[in-house]
């Protein structure tokens, strides 16, 4: 998993609360298990204005001219602002992975459903919560200054303003351990794997012990 510590990128406003799995990642994706490829179907049903289906080029599909991520002054976005309980609805990971085989590094929200936020940390991915009030902000700020771009500080648990005259300094909070995973690029297996050589050692004991299991 790459590790996250600072990034500047474009912001991007989704201005929809109650965002579903279904929506990031429609289900007629779910037969790959690779993590990757999924970026051209995320938000497959807001994006283009056809049926989408697995091993279709999207290049050649018809595209909402008036969807967020269709606009050009959006392009490259790596952080997004939604709104309430992002990712509701079912626990696929394919969501998260949508997000970031397209680019998403940040998703910057007042609420997230619990499955989809403890699924974005073992996909690289840092969802921050702040206040509505400060979502509410960044939003205005971001649809009013095409190309505006935030910088994350994840070491420094801050979001500032990269390149405006606005004032943006928000701190925010999070778990120790989800924030140490993030700086180094540690998800679950590769956090089992630092233990490598007492699961080695536990198993050569088991040996000797239960030889018959063997």
């Amino acid at each position: 998993m790459e590790k996250f510590t600072k990034m500047t990128a474009i912001a991007v406003p989704l201005d929809r609360a109650n965002v579903d799995t279904d929506a990031i990642i429609p289900k007629q994706f779910l037969k790959s298990i690779k993590r990757s490829g999924f970026g051209p179907n995320l938000f497959d049903e807001w994006r283009y204005q056809d049926q989408g289906e697995p091993g279709v080029d999207n290049s050649k599909r018809p595209i909402n001219p008036e969807f967020v991520l269709n606009l050009p002054r959006y392009a490259g976005a790596k952080v997004l602002l939604a709104r309430d309980n992002f990712g509701c609805g079912s626990s696929r990971e394919h969501a998260p992975w949508a997000l970031e085989d397209y680019g998403i590094r940040v998703i910057i929200a007042p609420s997230f459903a619990d499955i989809f936020y403890n699924n974005c940390f073992k996909n690289g991915i840092l969802p921050i919560i702040i206040s509505e009030d400060l979502v509410n902000r960044l939003f205005r700020v971001v649809e009013a200054n095409d190309g505006f771009q935030l910088t994350v500080d994840l070491e420094q648990q801050k979001i500032t303003a990269a390149n405006s005259q606005e004032d943006i300094d928000i701190s925010f909070e999070l778990d120790k351990f989800r924030r140490h995973c993030l700086l180094e690029g540690l998800d679950e297996i590769a956090l089992t794997l630092e233990h490598a050589q007492d699961i080695r050692l536990y198993e050569e004991k088991q040996k000797e012990v239960t030889p018959w299991l063997f």
